[in-house]
């Protein structure tokens, strides 16, 4: 008896120092995961979470939900994730005019980029240059001509102060060392309007809100600013094809977790994320939408956010932009 109370003894000792380390690996996740959205329900970046929510909750073998945070420019979804547990249970659906920016156009913004850490890239949203008519101009080139030879005399709409259509253009302008004057709206639904109506001459926006447009010729098409043409505007080139090179304009929509969340939860998110975007239905559905898919892993996410900030932050400063 003696004997078999020591055995049982050091098995419970052996138990108690050697905490199963493979068993907590695999217990993630052992519950429901929630997708913080830092908008409401429509456009891009919910999209995105709910294609990110159906899939992912099929690879990993529980739910993920969906929970829409919108306001204040995306700050109040970002805070709230920030202040999460940092367990991999709850996740921000950042929106990259919103991780880059917000740094820099908010004195107090209530989170930094250091209150997470980089899980994966899903999607991107190219933009595409659309003109009104009135401007005599069928190529980029003679675009920046006009611009250079009317300094101000053209109008640009964006979704507002601050927004991707707003930092994106003033990049435009750098680049290009052309002059026009910012007409903010609030979303893209007014802007398309009085761009049809003639009251503001250029909008660099979605592809999908203005296809219909340009396709009727009520606008033209200039040019797609990602890396690639897009398939409901094949006839419209890149801005690379069409002779500037050095400007692209893509909105992007990626996975963060709160900073210090265990690296084995990063890992079995990222590897979802990646197997959720080449399933075949998630293709098809992000082409639906709009979207691109463009999985990047965490290392490769996190060089683009460290990249791309110091490129909004000297736009931001330069073109003194200032959330109204």
């Amino acid at each position: 008896m003696r004997r078999r109370s020591f055995s049982l003894g050091l098995t419970a000792l052996a138990l108690v120092l050697c905490p199963a380390a493979p068993v907590l690996a695999q217990a993630f996740p052992n519950k429901s995961i929630t997708l913080v959205v830092p908008a409401p329900p429509g456009g891009v970046v919910d999209a995105t979470g709910r294609l990110l929510a159906e899939a992912m909750a099929r690879q990993l073998g529980q739910p993920v939900v969906v929970d829409n945070r919108g306001g204040a420019s995306g700050n109040i979804g970002y805070a709230h994730v920030a202040r999460a547990p940092a367990d991999g249970y709850t996740l921000l659906t950042s929106y990259s005019a919103f991780h880059l920016g917000n740094p820099s156009l908010f004195p107090k913004p209530g989170w930094a980029q250091s209150d997470f850490v980089p899980i994966a890239m899903a999607v991107v949203a190219t933009n595409v240059i659309a003109i009104h008519p009135s401007i005599p101009a069928n190529t980029l080139p003679e675009l920046i001509a006009y611009l250079k030879s009317n300094p101000d005399k053209v109008s640009y709409a964006s979704q507002g102060s601050g927004s991707l259509a707003h930092v994106g253009t003033e990049i435009f302008k750098a680049q290009t060392a052309t002059s026009m004057v910012h007409v903010p709206y609030r979303g893209s639904g007014p802007a398309i309007a009085d761009m049809l109506g003639g009251q503001v001459q250029l909008f660099i926006t979605t592809p999908p809100s203005v296809m219909q447009h340009i396709q009727a010729g009520k606008l033209k098409g200039i040019a797609v600013t990602g890396k690639s043409r897009h398939p409901g505007l094949p006839q419209v080139p890149t801005t690379a094809e069409a002779g500037l090179p050095g400007f692209e304009l893509e909105g992007w929509v990626a996975l963060f977790a709160p900073a210090s969340t265990p690296a084995e939860a990063i890992n079995r998110l990222g590897a979802a994320v990646k197997a959720s975007m080449e399933t075949a239905d998630v293709v098809a559905k992000a082409k639906a939408a709009g979207l691109e898919i463009r999985y990047l892993p965490a290392s490769a996410l996190q060089e683009v956010v460290r990249s791309e900030t110091a490129g909004w932050a000297k736009t931001i400063k330069s073109a003194n932009i200032v959330v109204q």
